[in-house]
């Protein structure tokens, strides 16, 4: 374990689903955020969604992102840290643009 940097980590990013209504919606952004070269996982267990959270940050996932139907009609995720911390709602292009510019720093 440990919290690995972005950059080095073997578990960047982890799609929450609000509903499975949203797991094809987070599958597109999964297939988006791998094609840019970054570790992306979708939860598309049955848990509850506090379940699939704590299981994202027990696992150290930098980025969960959690997908629900504003989300979905706003092409956009909403952003928590592995620490907990919500950074609130983004378009998935500007998530993309940071988290290059975060694995280009060395973060």
């Amino acid at each position: 374990g440990g919290k690995w940097p972005f950059w080095l980590s073997p578990r960047q990013i982890m799609l929450i689903p609000i509903h499975k209504d949203w797991n094809e919606y987070c599958q597109e952004v999964k297939d988006k955020l791998r094609t840019e070269g970054f570790y992306v996982d979708v939860d598309l267990s049955k848990q509850t969604f506090s379940k699939k959270v704590r299981t994202a940050q027990v696992a150290q996932y930098n980025f969960q992102l959690v997908v629900g139907e504003q989300e979905v009609n706003n092409g956009s995720v909403n952003v928590r840290t592995r620490d907990n911390k919500q950074e609130g709602e983004k378009k998935v292009d500007d998530l993309i643009a940071y988290l290059k510019e975060l694995r280009k720093e060395y973060k």
